[in-house]
């Protein structure tokens, strides 16, 4: 098994191992917690954004969010994970969560990325030519072929709200954390 192909299937596992890791490390303070949720909720809004979007093994989806990057969702992610950081309020966890995702999400977008160009030869490399990987685009250049626009069926379809429920459970645990801390 290849490192891109290990990473694309364990990546949720080993996420779970490294949450356990960096909640005993996290010290989190109103503040931090504050800040966090709201550089969080930046991220789900463009995660959902981008759920809305995609049909997932459908059609290349090259419109909303994806005429600006190729990766909306991961790039929302770096928003989830940097407020999960910051809310933590932990140097070490900061590090851990960072460096994991700078790992984990560099080889699962070029897995992906290899899948998409053996299903769309042509098509995905003229998307990519034109599309960033990652940091989004500010400007369009060109009107993207129409496609669909977003849709909340698709957002549900794509099961975005998991993220949501995770991060507001993270949230909750922070603040657990918290209040143990000061009793």
């Amino acid at each position: 098994m290849t490192a891109l192909n290990f990473f694309a299937r364990w990546r949720v596992r080993l996420g779970y191992l490294l949450a356990l890791v960096v909640i005993w490390l996290a010290r989190p303070t109103p503040r931090s917690i504050i800040l966090g949720a709201v550089l969080g909720s930046v991220g789900l809004w463009i995660r959902a954004y981008a759920a809305g979007y995609l049909h997932k093994q459908e059609v290349l989806t090259v419109t909303g969010p994806y005429a600006r990057t190729r990766n909306p969702l991961y790039f929302g992610s770096s928003f989830l994970t940097v407020g999960a950081a910051v809310a933590m309020n932990s140097l070490w966890a900061a590090a851990l969560l960072l460096t994991y995702f700078a790992l984990v999400y560099s080889l699962v977008m070029r897995r992906e990325e290899l899948e998409l160009r053996q299903q769309h030869p042509t098509a995905y490399a003229t998307y990519a030519a034109g599309v960033p990987m990652f940091f989004p685009r500010l400007i369009v250049k060109e009107k993207a072929a129409s496609g669909a626009g977003f849709s909340w069926a698709q957002y549900r379809k794509n099961h975005e709200y998991q993220a949501m429920l995770g991060f507001v459970l993270l949230l909750i645990g922070l603040v657990v954390i918290w209040w143990l801390r000061l009793h």
